[in-house]
């Protein structure tokens, strides 16, 4: 079976740079998205999953630093590096503080960088296989993400895709908010009217399946969001 090769989003508007980073990077078995303006780079992000994104800070459009903004609003986890001209200690801390995974100053040793992409994507690999591994005893109901199925009483649901992705959001944040935004956007890749209406079709069909335990509520935050409650009998 072929291996899937791990993806990545380089958005550099040096075409030099970016064609030898691109060439060198599909060397060494990676899946490369190179954009050269910002916009274009936050559109292919939103078109598709990468498991890291590397961001030249000075670009066209949308600098790496607004992008970065963006796609930490869709995807707070998804692994960011910034590759920048820009050395000056304020611009490396607002990297930082933009969640950046590393901040590198050019020029870099390309071999550097790809042990350093390396290292993050096992890391990654490592976290993702917890989570995809971790249940959820929720009241009298035992969710099982990875299967996709509710049990209460014996008595076993398999949820949609959808139904699965939200069930599992609101129990990592039980009995605390989970954001609307946060929810659509890793959910339905964006926060627009349409797909809130969506959710909340999809909400009520959790509460369906939930009606069992008394004690295991799915309450509205109004214009804030959703929280799983489960009261102490």
């Amino acid at each position: 079976m072929e291996t899937v090769k791990p993806k990545i989003l380089l958005c550099e508007d040096d075409s030099n740079l970016g064609m030898v980073l691109k060439n060198y990077l599909e060397l060494n078995d990676y899946d490369v998205t190179l954009e050269r303006d910002g916009r274009l780079g936050l559109a292919a992000f939103q078109r598709e999953k990468f498991d890291i994104c590397l961001l030249d800070v000075m670009m066209p459009n949308m600098d790496g630093f607004t992008v970065a903004e963006e796609i930490r609003d869709v995807n707070p986890d998804v692994p960011l590096f910034f590759l920048s001209a820009k050395t000056m200690k304020d611009d490396i801390i607002q990297g930082y503080k933009l969640g950046a995974d590393d901040y590198i100053t050019k020029p870099f040793d390309s071999e550097v960088l790809l042990h350093k992409i390396k290292a993050i994507i096992k890391r990654n690999e490592e976290v993702h296989r917890e989570e995809a591994n971790a249940e959820f005893d929720l009241g009298n109901y035992h969710f099982n993400p990875r299967l996709r199925e509710l049990t209460f009483a014996g008595k076993t649901v398999t949820l949609s895709p959808k139904e699965n992705e939200l069930l599992k959001m609101l129990a990592e944040y039980k009995n605390d908010l989970l954001p609307r935004e946060a929810a659509l956007k890793r959910i339905w890749g964006s926060d627009t009217y349409f797909n809130g209406r969506s959710m909340d079709v999809y909400i009520a069909k959790l509460r369906k399946y939930l009606k069992e335990d008394e004690h295991l509520e799915i309450v509205n935050i109004h214009g804030n969001g959703f929280r799983l409650v489960e009261r102490v009998a």
